[in-house]
């Protein structure tokens, strides 16, 4: 009942309380995105949401557009600058996403929305992360964030999907700000700065019954 009736209208007041609430600190680092990104402070990217739904996510920029001389971009971590690091260190890079909830395309709970090339790869369990709307935080980010495989995350996900609760998401919400305040999980599994790139998982072996 909670996830059907209750939740969707809590994420538009959480998430339109938390955007007056933080006015200040947008607009801050607005600005400061706009200096030390030398341009745009916003980063947006489709991303496939509810039902496989594509939106447009909305974040602080963490990297620069520098290019070698070729025109390429450079590796992430030399675009991932002291400014950028210090967003994804405090998840301050997230807060944009509180619009993408008040639109809702996210809630403040739910599965991470990954890159829409990411669709194709999942096999059928894992596919199930797109039966809710992604959240700005979930049980797979207070489990390890980006310090877990792809495999893990997808598990926590499903699990998540398939157990939606009020308690379970105020349990989320309170270990996500612990941990944000501890910068725990920030690296990739390898101790990367960004998560690998995910390249898809075979479909489960199905028992064969005997006889």
């Amino acid at each position: 009942m909670y996830a059907r009736f209750f939740k969707r209208p809590l994420d538009f007041f959480c998430a339109l309380a938390a955007i007056i609430c933080l006015s200040p600190v947008l607009v801050v680092l607005t600005i400061l995105g706009a200096i030390k990104m030398k341009g745009n402070p916003f980063f947006t990217q489709p991303r496939p949401g509810l039902n496989e739904k594509i939106f447009k996510l909305i974040k602080f920029r963490t990297m620069t557009n520098e290019k070698d001389a070729n025109g390429n971009l450079l590796p992430d971590d030399v675009r991932l600058n002291a400014y950028g690091k210090f967003l994804r260190s405090t998840s301050l890079d997230e807060l944009p996403e509180l619009f993408n909830i008040l639109k809702g395309d996210m809630a403040v709970i739910g599965p991470r929305p990954l890159l829409v090339e990411y669709l194709p790869r999942y096999n059928s369990e894992q596919k199930h992360r797109h039966d809710v709307r992604p959240g700005l935080s979930g049980l797979a980010q207070v489990n390890g964030r980006n310090a877990i495989t792809w495999e893990q995350k997808f598990k926590y996900d499903v699990e998540y999907v398939n157990n939606v609760t009020f308690f379970g998401d105020v349990k989320i919400i309170l270990t996500t700000l612990k941990k944000a305040v501890k910068r725990e999980g920030i690296s990739g599994a390898n101790g990367e700065a960004t998560m690998t790139a995910f390249m898809g998982t075979p479909e489960p072996e199905q028992k064969v019954a005997n006889g």
